[in-house]
């Protein structure tokens, strides 16, 4: 897809609150080394909305983000067994903001109270492996050896999976409409679009093993090892830098894959319903 000039990964957060220095957002481009989005900014999620829509129609671009675009539906034939929701990712985005008066586009409530008996908070909630369930692009990166443990059902940790995914569904339906979202839309030639990512790929692409990367050395190898140019950072990068600068990097390199945007076991089914993680193939 060589009409794409740059790619953007953006780091997310599911966290409380309006401002979350869980989210970091990098830009790679060929034959540069890929920079940090205002590194030193912390940012809202509404302000991640904005930023993008205006740079969406700058010039055509692939924005990627490290949450869930759709809970499991194949396996389970709903995405909350029991209960009346709708049945394609699209139409899930909009019941999930609809029923959310969270700040900053926020999900918490839908987890803690609206549809509490699905997501999984801890010991008290049973046995942990009630809760994990995983759409098929999951089972297809983990039949791979890619070792993708965390579910969208999975309402504790650091990572928050579940908190960070339905904050994103929001977000997606605010964001539908103006730009392309895949594998749900289409691609069209020219224009910007947005992916769902997952960092550990390109951090194993880099022969990392998955670990978090928190130097710029480490960082540094990780980049060439993925073809690009190393960086000079001011000051020492956090993980979620680190994490959005080797995703960018990552996913401008697999853009090259004939694959790319057409893996084996993406069906139309899968597209509209679950979604699909850029860069499993």
């Amino acid at each position: 897809m060589s009409w794409f000039t740059r790619t953007v990964a953006i780091d997310w957060s599911g966290a409380k609150g309006a401002r979350h220095k869980g989210i970091a957002i990098a830009e790679a481009r060929a034959g540069t080394p890929p920079r940090l989005v205002r590194p030193t900014h912390v940012w809202s999620r509404q302000e991640v909305l904005d930023w993008l829509v205006l740079e969406a129609a700058k010039e055509p671009t692939l924005f990627g983000f490290d949450f869930s675009f759709a809970p499991p539906m194949i396996e389970r034939g709903s995405y909350l067994p029991g209960e009346d929701v709708p049945a394609t990712a699209r139409e899930l985005w909009a019941y999930v903001d609809a029923r959310c008066d969270d700040v900053d586009l926020g999900a918490a409530s839908f987890l803690e109270t609206l549809h509490r008996k699905h997501f999984y908070f801890g010991i008290a909630d049973g046995v942990k492996a009630d809760f994990v369930f995983f759409r098929q692009c999951d089972q297809h990166l983990n039949a791979a050896g890619g070792r993708k443990t965390a579910s969208a059902y999975d309402a504790i940790g650091a990572a928050q999976v579940a908190k960070a995914s339905f904050s994103g569904m929001r977000f997606l339906h605010h964001l539908d409409g103006k730009v392309t979202i895949w594998p749900v839309d289409e691609l069209r030639r020219g224009e910007s679009a947005a992916v769902e990512i997952y960092t550990r790929i390109y951090i194993r692409n880099a022969g990392l093993s998955g670990k978090k990367i928190r130097t710029t050395a480490e960082l540094n190898r990780a980049l060439v090892a993925l073809g690009s140019l190393p960086v000079k950072l001011r000051r020492t990068p956090t993980d979620h830098q680190t994490d959005a600068l080797v995703t960018a990097a990552g996913m401008l390199a697999h853009l090259d894959s004939s694959q790319a945007f057409n893996p084996p076991g993406l069906t139309p089914e899968i597209a509209r319903t679950e979604g699909w993680t850029f860069g499993i193939v």
